[in-house]
């Protein structure tokens, strides 16, 4: 990576290390850290990384952005850092000013839709927001009419129906009921570019977490005594580590590919939704196996509340789900590449 994009990631990882140590999050009693790393990270500018100076943001590059959000990853953030720099793309993208503090996106879902009057109202329900309740703005992708719109909403004009993820992070349903827009504009990017973006985010995360769980598992492997041994000499142990490395690298490269192609690509064409695709899947694939296996590595020790790795694999878990699971998405691949015709498939597969 380039020099800003290494500086930028340093930067975030120096304060994750300070704020937002798993470990130290694990035992703690309430919310009272959140705060403290939420601040650190805007006054850094992490947080608007994707927003353009004369709008409000940092002004980073996407490459910058996504190495905040592998970072982010691999200390199991559960405060909502990639949904804020994704709503701050998608007004900078729209030419709207972003504001300050915590943002969300919606629809997380493909399929759902959300209209925008010409009164200036959101009509409709987005379900599964990612900290809905926590955010003070959302941006949203809407219809007016059948043109593509992102307007931005204040969280406090919505109504709000709580739910919560497999790690216990804020998942809500977002009902809009004639909540007027702050801000609206016609926009280049439809509910499909931003589902796009939205499952590469999650696949740098969720890259990034698997990641940790491998060192944690390496680190309990060659720690944990059994018959006089550290258990990492057990072939079978060994082989669960090569398998859970190889789930690791294989989501890391997928998640990398694709993170790459959208930071050089001028739009969103049928290469960047192969990449977003097949990374949304591959890392899908890896966060369910790596779970798995970092469980039975750790045994009974990584099921219990006093243990970090319960906070990487149930976020990690959940995280396959927003913006489209992997069901959904190989699906529409399957369907997209037929729709070309075999003779397109080679020459697609060959240019990435």
């Amino acid at each position: 990576m380039h020099d800003s994009g290494n500086i930028v990631a340093e930067t975030a990882a120096r304060i994750f290390a300070d704020l937002g140590d798993p470990q130290t999050i694990n035992q703690a009693k309430g919310a009272g850290w959140k705060a403290p790393l939420w601040n650190a990270l805007s006054e850094a500018g992490l947080t608007l990384a994707w927003v353009p100076e004369q709008h409000g943001g940092a002004g980073g590059t996407l490459a910058d952005g996504f190495e905040v959000l592998g970072v982010a990853g691999r200390y199991a953030a559960s405060v909502p850092l990639a949904e804020t720099m994704l709503a701050g793309w998608m007004l900078a993208r729209s030419g709207l000013d972003a504001p300050s503090g915590m943002m969300t996106v919606a629809p997380s879902r493909p399929g759902e839709r959300i209209t925008l009057d010409s009164n200036g109202t959101l009509n409709g329900r987005a379900r599964n927001v990612p900290f809905a309740r926590d955010a003070e703005h959302i941006a949203v992708a809407a219809l007016r009419g059948n043109e593509p719109v992102v307007a931005l909403v204040d969280v406090d004009a919505c109504r709000i129906a709580e739910g919560r993820n497999l790690a216990g992070d804020p998942l809500d349903s977002v009902i809009f009921d004639g909540a007027p827009a702050v801000a609206s504009t016609a926009a280049a990017l439809d509910l499909e570019t931003v589902m796009l973006m939205g499952a590469v985010v999650r696949s740098v995360q969720i890259a990034g977490a698997l990641q940790s769980i491998l060192d944690l598992s390496v680190r309990y492997a060659n720690e944990r005594v059994a018959f006089e041994r550290p258990i990492a000499k057990f072939q079978a142990v060994q082989h669960n580590l090569a398998r859970l490395a190889g789930e690791a690298a294989a989501a890391m490269t997928a998640a990398t590919s694709a993170a790459d192609a959208i930071a050089e690509a001028s739009e969103f064409d049928d290469g960047i939704f192969l990449e977003a695709a097949s990374a949304r899947i591959r890392a899908a694939e890896a966060a369910t196996e790596g779970a798995a296996i970092a469980h039975q590595v750790l045994g009974a020790i990584g099921f219990t509340q006093e243990h970090v790795l319960h906070r990487f694999t149930l976020r990690m878990l959940s995280w396959r789900d927003d913006f489209g699971n992997e069901s959904q998405w190989a699906v529409e691949l399957g369907n997209r590449i037929a729709a070309r015709g075999a003779d397109a498939f080679w020459p697609l597969i060959a240019s990435r």
